[in-house]
């Protein structure tokens, strides 16, 4: 009877483990693409640890959805599990894009504002990881996601000028055909962090 009673008390601590380390993953990326930007080039070796971080995102998201196929009684639904896997593997997945791109694209030299995005990216991702925590015990976070929200409004706007500036200063084409994909990394990660919140604040609402 043990046994079976055992196999009904929904694994908590695994999936919120494994999210929280997810967070803290994007953190360290965030991080790493914040510093490499801002010293760039001094620092553009940081591309190889954030490539691990990348790595480690796929392993954390594998561990998820292996567990999710081996635990009966999940301690949310399981499409969430699965949806806020995917959404905070997004994010370190654009990161790595983004510095990927900058020794591709042979990036001489940081636009200021891929400066300002890789920073906003980087307190986005903080907000993640501190709001993470209080999905175990589904406490409100909406702190948290006004201020992803917030930051993702900033992201936008610097984005639209820094897309406005490439086309206005008479760059060489080819320039502003690779600093519009760097640039729409950095968007497509910033709104990831965002699609994070949103999916953080369904579930606590849901379980509260």
């Amino acid at each position: 009877m043990a046994r079976l009673s055992q196999v009904f008390v929904p694994k908590d601590r695994e999936f919120f483990d494994l999210f929280e380390e997810a967070a803290s993953n994007i953190v360290r990326a965030a991080d790493m693409l914040d510093q490499m930007l801002g010293t760039y080039p001094e620092r553009r070796e940081l591309a190889r640890d954030i490539l691990i971080c990348e790595q480690e995102g796929d392993r954390i998201t594998h561990d998820i959805i292996k567990r999710l196929n081996q635990t009966f009684v999940t301690p949310i639904d399981r499409e969430d599990i699965l949806a806020m896997a995917s959404a905070l593997d997004d994010v370190v997945d654009f990161t790595e894009e983004v510095a990927d791109f900058m020794g591709l694209y042979r990036i001489e030299a940081p636009m200021e504002q891929a400066q300002r995005l890789a920073h906003i990216l980087l307190q986005s991702s903080r907000q993640i990881a501190e709001a993470m925590p209080r999905l175990r015990v589904f406490k409100d976070i909406s702190h948290y996601t006004v201020e992803i929200n917030r930051l993702e409004n900033d992201g936008d706007r610097v984005v639209r000028e820094a897309l406005a500036a490439l086309f206005d200063n008479g760059i060489d084409p080819m320039v502003v055909i690779r600093w519009k994909d760097i640039y729409e990394r950095l968007e497509a990660a910033i709104d990831a962090t965002e699609h994070v919140a949103n999916i953080l604040e369904g579930i606590v609402i849901k379980n509260a």
